[in-house]
């Protein structure tokens, strides 16, 4: 299947990274290419962008679809948590600008065997980096019902959490659940009639959650963050997309820590802590997408565009 991936929030991230021509430029999240293509075209002799992604479907894409940038495009296997890695490898000290989409791509979703969704029959995946040997099978299978209530509670947000996680151990004790839609119908047992006629698909949440476990989606936000501000140059822009409230919270903490490091008692007269700010937050609150936008990508509605300068 061809890799397919719209990009969200396009023109609202572009203008946030504040492109130079000549500036070096990280797109840790590279998907369809679709971002860094817009950065590529930006970008003269002097200036460079690096794509890093863990799904070599997308890495095989990108590449493809910015093949009259090689100049100024170079593609890497890898994860974006791992970027400070990457760059001391690649010999790359300061950057003026680092994007983050943090979505699936409509690839993943759309490909059945990938397992991402829930409205079509695969084994369970949920793999972003195929050489990974965690999937979502070892989480529904090997998790124990307290380790899967607390991942589908905490990452999917789901008020049936128990519920499901409990439904979860019971059906495996017959058999393993082998496929996508043997999970969904176990879940469809768990979640009350009632709230299965309210709000979005009842195994979205659960799927959600999952997918998070098995890509270490959360724990590595904090450190891209950090390790990236570092990074930048005074004046270069980092803009991060999300699109469910863990991932939004998450940034928008980091980013407002990077504004306000002080960790003096409220009641303390001056700052003694010794702590100064790095970065300034632009956005007081989220990019949300357009309407235009919505009704071509729908997929988007749940997106949101954080965006922090450095100081």
């Amino acid at each position: 299947m061809e890799f397919n991936h719209v990009s969200v929030l396009l023109h609202e991230a572009i203008e946030g990274l504040n492109i130079k021509p000549d500036g070096i430029y990280v797109d840790g999240t590279l998907g369809g290419g679709g971002h860094s293509l817009e950065i590529a075209k930006r970008l003269t002799s002097g200036g460079h962008l690096y794509g890093i992604d863990r799904d070599m479907d997308a890495i095989e894409a990108a590449s493809e679809r910015l093949k009259d940038y090689s100049e100024v495009f170079t593609a890497v296997h890898g994860n974006f948590h791992d970027a400070d890695a990457i760059l001391n490898e690649l010999g790359v000290e300061k950057i003026d600008g680092f994007l983050l989409d943090l979505g699936v791509s409509s690839h993943q979703l759309d490909e059945a065997d990938r397992g991402f969704s829930y409205m079509q029959d695969a084994p369970l995946d949920m793999r972003m980096d195929r050489e990974s040997p965690y999937t979502a099978w070892n989480v529904v299978n090997e998790k124990t019902e307290k380790e899967l209530n607390d991942i589908i509670f905490n990452y999917g947000e789901e008020k049936w959490a128990k519920r499901i996680a409990q439904f979860i151990v019971a059906e495996r004790e017959k058999k393993p659940i082998d496929t996508t839609y043997e999970l969904v119908e176990v879940i469809k047992k768990a979640v009350p009639k009632g709230a299965r006629r309210d709000g979005p698909h009842p195994a979205k949440r659960t799927f959600q959650a999952i997918r998070i476990e098995v890509n270490g989606e959360l724990a590595i936000l904090d450190k891209a963050v950090d390790d990236m501000t570092v990074r930048l140059n005074q004046g270069g822009r980092m803009c991060i997309i999300t699109f469910h409230s863990l991932e939004d919270r998450i940034i928008k903490n980091a980013m407002k820590r990077h504004e306000n490091p002080c960790t003096c008692p409220p009641e303390f007269p001056v700052c003694v802590c010794g702590k100064v700010p790095d970065g300034k937050v632009v956005t007081r609150k989220p990019i949300a997408p357009s309407d235009d936008e919505l009704e071509m990508n729908p997929r988007a509605r749940s997106a949101k565009l954080r965006i922090m300068e450095k100081i």
